[in-house]
C-alpha cells in the first residue's frame, strides 16, 4: 500500500500547523513594542472565549483588517503601519503592537495612545500587565559604556535593576520589573547593529513572555497566603482533636463528626486552590525556560534576570508550593486520624458485641435449664394425672381379680412415666427441627 492511498488522520494538518502558528516577529532596531494582557474575572472554566474574539474583531474592524478563523487562538496582522499579534491563552489574552522607531523621550508612550481609549474601556476583563519595550542600537554592546549605563540607571530604579548580555552577547536586556507612574513595566534592549531581525524578535518576545507569565504566576500568592493562614488554624484544631482522641475515653461519635467536618473543609480548600497552584507552577516553569533561552552573561556587575527571579520571584513561588504541600499533608493527616478513630470505634463495637454475645449465651443457658426443669415438672404432672385416670380403670379389674388396687397402679405407673417422657421429648425435637 502506497502512502498516497493512506487516509490522513482528521487532525494531522491542524496539529502540524499548530507548531508553526506562533512565529516570532521580525524586528529591526530602533523599534518598540507595547503589550497588553487582559484577564477575565473568575476561573478559566467560566471564561467566555467569544467575548475575547469579539473584542479583537472590534479592533480589527477599526482598521479594516481581516479576522482570524472562528476557532483561532492566535492572530498576526498589520494595523496600519504597525504589526499586531493577538494570542488567546487558557486564562488571558495578549495584544502586542510592534512598531518602528522609538519616542524621543524614553517610555513616554502609553497603552491609551497605542490602542483606542473607548476600545480599552470595553475590554472583557481587567489589565493583568502592560509592558513597554524600547529597542535601540548601541555600539558599546556587549561592553556597555558609561553613557549607556547611565541611561539604564535613569530609566530604571537602580536597586531593582536587572541587566545582562543575552543570546551570545548580541544585545543587553534590562528591566526593574516595577510598574512605573504610567502603569507599565519597562524593558530596554540595546542591540548590536549586526543582530538579525528574527533573533531580535525572539529576544523581545521572550522578554515580554517573562513579564506576562511572571504576573500570571504571582496570582497564586494571595491565594497561598489565605490558604496558609487557614491551614495553620486547621492544623491547631487537628492537633487538639488528635490529643483528645488519645486522652479521652469516650465521645468517639462527636470526635468523628468534628473530624469529618474538618476533612470536608480541607477538601473544599484543596479543590478551590488546586487550579491556581497548578497554573502557578506551570507559569513559573515557563518563566525560567524563557530566561534560560536568553543565555545571560553578567554586565557591569549587575544582577541578571535569572538572579532577580531567584531573589524576588522564586520565594513567592516557594510560598505557593509550601501552602499546597501543607494543605496536602493536612489532608493526609485528617485521613489517618479518621482511619484511627474509625478503627477505635470498630474495636469498641466489637468489644460490645462480644459482651452482648456472652450475655446472650448466659441467657440461653439459663433458658435451657429452665426449659429442662419445666419438662421435668411436665412429666411429673402429666404422669400423675395419667396414673390417677388409670386408677379408675384398674379399680373394677382389681376387684375382679381380687388383687390390690395400689399394687396395680404402681405397676403401670413406671411405663406411663416413660411414655410421657418419650412423648414430650419427641414433641420438643419436632419443634426444634421446624425452627
Amino acid at each position: 500500500m502506497t502512502a498516497e492511498r493512506l487516509e490522513d488522520h482528521p487532525q494531522r494538518y491542524a496539529l502540524s500547523n499548530e507548531l508553526h502558528a506562533r512565529p516570532f516577529p521580525e524586528l529591526r532596531a530602533p523599534c518598540h513594542a507595547v503589550v497588553l494582557a487582559i484577564k477575565q474575572s473568575g476561573q478559566a472554566e467560566n471564561r467566555d472565549p467569544e467575548a475575547d474574539r469579539a473584542h479583537l474583531h472590534d479592533l480589527l474592524n477599526r482598521h479594516g483588517a481581516d479576522h482570524p478563523p472562528p476557532d483561532g487562538n492566535h492572530f498576526s496582522g498589520r494595523l496600519g503601519r504597525n504589526l499586531l499579534k493577538w494570542e488567546r491563552h487558557t486564562e488571558f489574552v495578549t495584544y502586542t503592537i510592534y512598531a518602528d522607531g522609538v519616542a524621543g523621550v524614553p517610555f513616554t508612550g502609553s497603552i491609551a495612545t497605542t490602542f483606542p481609549r473607548d476600545w480599552l474601556n470595553q475590554a472583557p476583563g481587567k489589565v493583568l500587565t502592560s509592558v513597554l519595550v524600547r529597542v535601540e542600537l548601541a555600539e558599546s554592546v556587549p561592553d556597555l559604556d558609561e553613557a549607556d549605563y547611565d541611561r539604564m540607571r535613569d530609566w530604571f530604579v537602580p536597586e531593582s535593576l536587572a541587566m545582562s548580555s543575552v543570546v551570545d552577547q548580541q544585545a543587553i536586556a534590562a528591566s526593574d520589573f516595577r510598574i512605573d507612574t504610567a502603569g507599565h513595566v519597562r524593558f530596554a534592549l540595546l542591540a548590536r547593529a549586526d543582530i538579525g531581525p528574527r533573533r531580535l524578535g525572539r529576544i523581545v518576545q521572550r522578554l515580554v513572555e517573562i513579564e506576562t507569565y511572571k504576573s500570571m504566576a504571582m496570582l497564586a500568592l494571595p491565594a497561598a497566603r489565605e490558604v496558609a493562614a487557614r491551614v495553620a488554624e486547621l492544623d491547631r484544631e487537628m492537633t487538639s482533636l488528635v490529643r483528645t482522641m488519645v486522652t479521652s475515653g469516650g465521645g468517639e461519635s462527636e470526635t468523628l463528626d468534628r473530624l469529618l467536618s474538618m476533612s470536608a473543609e480541607i477538601e473544599a480548600l484543596s479543590s478551590s486552590s488546586a487550579f491556581r497552584f497548578g497554573a502557578a507552577e506551570a507559569y513559573a516553569a515557563i518563566v525560567h525556560e524563557r530566561i534560560s533561552a536568553l543565555r545571560e552573561e553578567r554586565v557591569k556587575g549587575r544582577q541578571t534576570l535569572a538572579e532577580f527571579m531567584l531573589r524576588r520571584f522564586d520565594p513567592a513561588m516557594r510560598t505557593c508550593s509550601s501552602a499546597k504541600n501543607r494543605l496536602d499533608e493536612l489532608s493526609q493527616r485528617a485521613t489517618r486520624a479518621a482511619t484511627l478513630l474509625r478503627t477505635r470505634v470498630e474495636v469498641n463495637i466489637a468489644a460490645q458485641n462480644r459482651s452482648l454475645l456472652k450475655s446472650m449465651d448466659r441467657r440461653a443457658a439459663l433458658q435451657l435449664r429452665l426449659q429442662q426443669m419445666v419438662e421435668g415438672l411436665s412429666v411429673v404432672a402429666i404422669s400423675y394425672y395419667a396414673v390417677s385416670l388409670t386408677g379408675y380403670i384398674l379399680a373394677p379389674i382389681s376387684r375382679h381379680l381380687n388383687a390390690d388396687e395400689a399394687q396395680l397402679q404402681a405397676m403401670v405407673a413406671i411405663p406411663i412415666i416413660g411414655v410421657v417422657w418419650w412423648m414430650i421429648r419427641r414433641l420438643r425435637q419436632r419443634v426444634t427441627e421446624r425452627r
